[in-house]
């Protein structure tokens, strides 16, 4: 199945976002975010009950297809080939980060960059979504507990991100962290298996590589976060990126305003990110 978020209005007209299911280029409304995410097995019954949507696709106003209180942990260096061609050993434990929701976007969405950065990096990533409650878990039992996975590109803002060992505001400028919908475990398969990951900028391929490169496999990484923090339905994983982003290039490469830039995973689809100046901040 195919997930996504849509804007509806909610009481006296405030904008909702609710969580609806995709069938032959159409959706079916299922429920608001926070409640879809409180009591999954039902919707996900429903959504697997669901006809053919009554609104087409193309006039749904898309929304990240997680609730507000969701976690969005990023994994750093979790791709061999990119930890090399950073200068660095593939790590023994998870470079684990934050990003609030309120730096999530969906695709279409322009990004702009900030004032004071040259230009924005991409990283093609693919983000896990939790689907159960998940403490001191198991591989076994945190693979069972993955609702399902999305297209993501950690949009990165790297002077902000290399002025100190902590990476947080380079990866949190306004609407950097773009999100495609929920595609379904069941669906999706293992990335164990492998997926392949590529990533253009104005047509020209960036990144290509397979997430059969991942240093950590999802059911390692939810099992060893769930070891410190419970993880929650609706919490992102975003897995990390394969080698090919733009800081290392000699000389380096960066998006700038005007820039197209799109991250396709096999099974799980396109994400389209137009990147404009930091005049587009007023409305972030």
């Amino acid at each position: 199945m195919r997930l996504i978020g849509m804007v509806t209005g909610g009481d006296r007209g405030r904008r909702q976002v609710t969580v609806g299911v995709v069938t032959d280029g159409a959706v079916t409304p299922l429920a608001e975010v926070t409640d879809f995410y409180a009591d999954l097995p039902h919707w996900l019954e429903e959504a697997r009950a669901a006809g053919r949507g009554a609104v087409p696709l193309a006039e749904v106003e898309l929304a990240p297809p997680v609730p507000p209180s969701a976690r969005v942990l990023c994994i750093g260096l979790n791709y061999r080939a990119h930890a090399a061609e950073g200068g660095f050993r593939p790590p023994e434990h998870p470079t684990v980060f934050g990003r609030w929701t309120a730096s999530l976007s969906v695709t279409g969405t322009p990004v702009p960059v900030p004032a004071n950065e040259p230009g924005l990096d991409w990283e093609g990533e693919v983000a896990a979504i939790v689907g159960a409650r998940l403490a001191d878990a198991g591989e076994s039992e945190a693979e069972a507990g993955v609702l399902g996975y999305a297209v993501f590109n950690d949009l990165t803002a790297r002077t902000a991100q290399k002025l100190t060992t902590q990476w947080t505001l380079g990866k949190n400028a306004d609407l950097s962290g773009p999100i495609g919908p929920i595609v379904t475990a069941d669906e999706a398969g293992s990335l164990a298996d492998g997926l392949r990951l590529v990533t253009r900028v104005n047509g020209e391929v960036m990144q290509d590589g397979d997430t059969r490169d991942m240093i950590f496999t999802v059911p390692e990484l939810l099992s060893r976060i769930s070891a410190t923090m419970t993880l929650h339905p609706g919490d992102v994983i975003a897995t990390g990126t394969p080698e090919g982003v733009g800081y290392v290039r000699t000389p380096p490469r960066l998006l700038t305003p005007g820039d197209v830039v799109e991250v396709e995973v096999e099974r799980l689809g396109l994400l389209r990110t137009p990147v404009t100046d930091a005049s587009a901040r007023s409305g972030a």
